[in-house]
């Protein structure tokens, strides 16, 4: 873990930006398409904690955006080249745009001020979804990553993130995946690799912290 002067200088509130990821209703609400996973994220208390994170951003004008997948009812212009892909079609709850399953799921409380970016193809929350120009255009430098899964779109956006230049910072309790000990072994041998991890609290405490002027 960084001292607490290393990680508040990260997280400087002017070019910080919080990230939630795939944190939508079909994903880790009751219904949910991965019961596994939103049961995971729930018991875990990672879903809380990313709510955490979320509400002290709005507070300290940090910048959040939501990143959501979800898919066209006809299907066109998803991917279809990973097995990931061709199961998702098959289960019984879909994130069809426009629909509850792809709104920002409870606890979260999502701000007037937040990014909400929909991605129709591809695995990554980051990398041809628009967010990347976001970033640059609010002087992003640090990127907080949260949410779900820990086994594809977290990893996936940390090295995008990296890969385009910005400090990636890892919250290791509001990060969720299954099963339990996967998302521990890849925080510990992936992620600690590339990026800045923390605790819920540790974040929290630095955003919270009064500036100097």
């Amino acid at each position: 873990m960084p001292s607490s002067a290393r990680l508040a200088e990260l997280l400087d509130p002017a070019a910080t930006v919080l990230l939630t990821v795939e944190c939508q209703q079909g994903v880790v609400g009751p219904q949910g398409a991965l019961p596994e996973l939103a049961r995971e994220a729930r018991s875990s208390g990672a879903l809380a904690n990313v709510a955490r994170l979320v509400a002290v951003a709005h507070e300290s004008g940090v910048q959040v955006v939501h990143a959501i997948a979800e898919r066209r009812p006809d299907g066109r212009g998803a991917n279809r080249n990973a097995r990931l892909f061709r199961a998702a079609e098959r289960l019984p709850v879909q994130q069809l745009a426009g629909t509850t399953a792809v709104r920002v799921a409870a606890p979260i409380e999502v701000a007037e001020e937040d990014f909400v970016v929909r991605r129709l193809h591809g695995l990554s929350p980051v990398q041809g979804t628009g967010v990347d120009a976001l970033l640059r255009n609010l002087g992003c430098r640090t990127l907080i990553v949260t949410g779900v899964s820990a086994n594809v779109a977290v990893p996936n956006a940390v090295f995008d993130a990296v890969n385009l230049g910005y400090t990636a910072v890892v919250p290791t309790d509001a990060v969720a995946g299954v099963p339990a000990e996967y998302t521990a072994a890849m925080i510990r041998h992936t992620l600690a690799l590339v990026a800045t991890l923390a605790t819920t609290d540790e974040v929290l405490g630095c955003l919270k912290r009064p500036r100097r002027r």
